[in-house]
This record gives structure tokens, sequence and C-alpha cells, in this order.
């Protein structure tokens, strides 16, 4: 990995860590999760594995030193973990197939709906959960899978764009 990505990733990571610290919990002890768009964005920038999962893995531990869900610092590694897994799979399917901004608009989504629900389920299996299953979802996962999209699509915007007039876009193959 050169330096320029490796420094990227570090900057997309701490944003995301910011971005999760200072956004509010949406009714019971639940937020959006911000640092899952960044998340994801390393992984449009990352084609190998490696990278990919150790980004996971930082997000996790940044998600369960900031979370405001009680007991939730296990079930925020475990969800990345297994998220990133999951969207990289799905991400070497269609990478190569759409446009980039396809290719977000279609993981940023599909990537919170899988990470909720990962997260609910351990959750639900490690600490229990303040609410039903159902219901965390749909007033907790159905709206940050919302948000992420937009605030995903929006970051990922800013970040093409300064890129392509830093003459950098090409170290990114993006």
């Amino acid at each position: 990995m050169n330096t320029k990505k490796l420094t990227l990733n570090a900057i997309l990571l701490a944003i995301g860590l910011m971005l999760h610290q200072f956004t509010p919990a949406l009714g019971f002890p639940m937020q959006p999760d911000f640092a899952l768009a960044t998340l994801f964005i390393i992984m449009m920038i990352n084609k190998d594995f490696k990278t990919v999962l150790t980004a996971g893995i930082i997000t996790g531990i940044f998600t369960a030193l900031t979370t405001k869900f009680p007991g939730g610092q296990i079930p925020n590694i475990i969800d990345k973990v297994v998220t990133v897994t999951i969207v990289y799979g799905l991400l070497s399917l269609i990478r190569n197939r759409l446009n980039k901004n396809i290719v977000l608009a279609l993981i940023l989504p599909i990537g919170t709906l899988i990470s909720g629900t990962i997260f609910l389920t351990a959750a639900l299996y490690i600490v229990g959960l303040p609410a039903p299953f159902n219901a965390l979802f749909i007033t907790v996962v159905l709206p940050a899978t919302v948000i992420n999209l937009v605030a995903g699509l929006v970051l990922f915007k800013i970040f093409d764009a300064s890129l392509r007039r830093s003459g950098a876009a090409k170290s990114f193959d993006l």
C-alpha cells in the first residue's frame, strides 16, 4: 500500500470516528453509524482484502469506544468485521461492472442494513436489547440506512473531487 492510500484511509477513519462520536442517539440508546459510510468509502478506494479487513477492525474498535448503546462494544466489533467481509464479497462482484457512484449507492444501504442486523443480533444474544428487535430495526436501522446513503454519497463526492483537483485520483484508481 502506498503512503497516499494509507494517509487517506487514516483521514477517513478519523472522520468516521468523529462523526460517530458526535452523532446523537435516535431514540433508544442507538445512533446512525456514520463510521460505516467512511468504511465503505475506504472499501471503494482499496481493493485488497487485508487493508479492508484492517479498516473494519479499526472501525469496530473506534465505534466500540464511542458507542451510546449499553454493552455495545463487542457487538460493534463483531458487526464491523462481519459486515466488511460480506460487503467486500459483494463489492468484488460488482466493482468493475458498474459506475463507481452506482456501486456506492448500492453498497451504502445494503451494507448499513447488514451492519444494523448483525449489530442488533449480536447485542440481542450478548447483552440484550432495550426494545424488541423489530422496533429497533424500524426506528434505528432503516432511518440510519437512508442517512448513511445520503451522507456517504456526499462524503464520497467531496473526497473524489478533492482527489481529482489535487491530481491524486490516479493513485486511487477511482
